[in-house]
């Protein structure tokens, strides 16, 4: 199953790239994280593998995340023209999933933020069902992009938020 979604944000993208790279930020922004530790390496430098552990209503799904890519590798003083890469892979129990980030200026104090999905599941049930599920997938992953640019433009902490 793969999908892509996207979201502009009213900021700048070295803005945008140092919120997204500081780990203290992820409980704010990225619902149901309970843990997200290196393993390995330092957070979202090529090579780290961390666990992570989210909770989703009554269950929580335990992850090794390893970061595949990330260009350029300094994020200071990126050129405007360039597009910023931040690649990962994520496997848990039954699944698999390539999350492919890009971002770009879109204007003055704008910038585009491109997640492209793709998961694979090994088991037989999910395998099944994933065809079905893959509205949910794409909304869930939009709703963690509508709740970092929550936090990135008005400084709003999902655990605070309301549903």
């Amino acid at each position: 199953m793969r999908y892509t979604v996207s979201i502009e944000l009213a900021l700048p993208r070295e803005r945008v790239v140092q919120l997204l790279a500081d780990p203290t930020h992820l409980p704010k922004w990225l619902r149901g994280v309970v843990l997200h530790e290196p393993l390995n390496g330092m957070h979202g430098q090529v090579g780290t593998r961390s666990r992570v552990v989210m909770q989703m209503g009554q269950q929580q799904m335990e992850a090794i995340e390893t970061i595949t890519r990330r260009e350029p590798a300094d994020l200071h003083g990126i050129p405007s023209d360039s597009v910023v890469h931040f690649d990962r892979e994520i496997v848990a129990e039954g699944m698999w999933n390539a999350a492919r980030e890009r971002l770009t200026e879109a204007g003055p104090e704008r910038t585009l933020w491109v997640s492209e999905n793709e998961f694979r599941f090994s088991s037989v049930p999910m395998r099944l069902m994933a065809p079905f599920m893959g509205g949910a997938f794409r909304k869930q992953s939009r709703q963690h992009m509508q709740d970092f640019k929550a936090f990135a433009e008005q400084g709003t902490d999902v655990r605070e938020a309301k549903d």
